[in-house]
């Protein structure tokens, strides 16, 4: 009852910090990066997930790259911030873990989107290396070695947020990390429930795979990129 308590006590700090950090992870870079370079929406193609993954579908590495970082730097400023308020603002110990879980859920539930974003893939990854850099980096490079030698994005992703929450019961980590770390792998793993069934009937898309869009309609003329999403019809996937 006593961290009940705490917590209630502390909700007029909490929740602002945590809406903070839900509102940074709704951004959609992957929207904002394929407008800034002249691409179709990458919901209206591929998987349908406006991720870095898709965006590499329209053959832009750049703007694939650039969506990448930014959809980790999502969850690793989130932590990183919050981290460095946390003793000027007294914050309690285990806020910065929530703050790149709400990251995290930004990106899967964005209000600039309707609350149908990505997978949460590379939001996942920058708050894992701004919580336990170790494990991250560990988990990166698992990432990268699985999708080498499978050529799946899906299947790397999963096996690395399985991983990694297995490595975060064996090493720790900070306060509220390794429920974090566990939420966030079932949460992305749950949202790659559609790539499971294409793994094993053996029609899922490999990294690098080019879709040709499919009539994404261009920006209106002097709309910002984020402003433009509201314009789009959402493309169920």
């Amino acid at each position: 009852m006593s961290a009940l308590t705490d917590v209630l006590a502390l909700a007029p700090v909490i929740a602002p910090v945590l809406l903070a950090a839900y509102l940074v992870g709704s951004i959609p870079f992957a929207i904002v990066f394929s407008r800034a370079f002249g691409l179709a929406d990458p919901r209206s193609f591929g998987s349908g997930n406006p991720g870095a993954t898709n965006v590499l579908r329209s053959g832009s590495k750049p703007a694939a790259a650039l969506t990448l970082l930014g959809d980790a730097s999502k969850g690793a400023v989130a932590v990183l911030l919050c981290r460095a308020l946390a003793d000027p603002l007294g914050l309690p110990a285990y806020l910065p873990a929530w703050a790149g879980a709400a990251a995290f859920a930004g990106h899967l539930f964005p209000v600039f989107l309707g609350f149908r974003g990505g997978k949460g893939v590379a939001t996942f990854l920058g708050t894992l290396l701004a919580l336990v850099p170790l494990v991250g980096v560990a988990t990166c490079l698992l990432w990268a070695g699985v999708a080498f030698l499978t050529r799946y994005s899906s299947a790397a992703s999963m096996v690395s947020a399985a991983a990694a929450s297995l490595a975060l019961t064996r090493v720790g980590g900070p306060p509220g990390a390794m429920a974090a770390v566990i939420a966030m792998s079932v949460f992305l793993i749950w949202r790659h429930r559609a790539n499971i069934v294409k793994l094993l009937k053996g029609t899922e898309s490999k990294i690098g795979q080019k879709s040709a869009p499919s009539g994404a309609a261009p920006a209106a003329a002097g709309a910002t990129p984020i402003a433009a999403v509201s314009q789009e019809p959402h493309i169920e996937r």
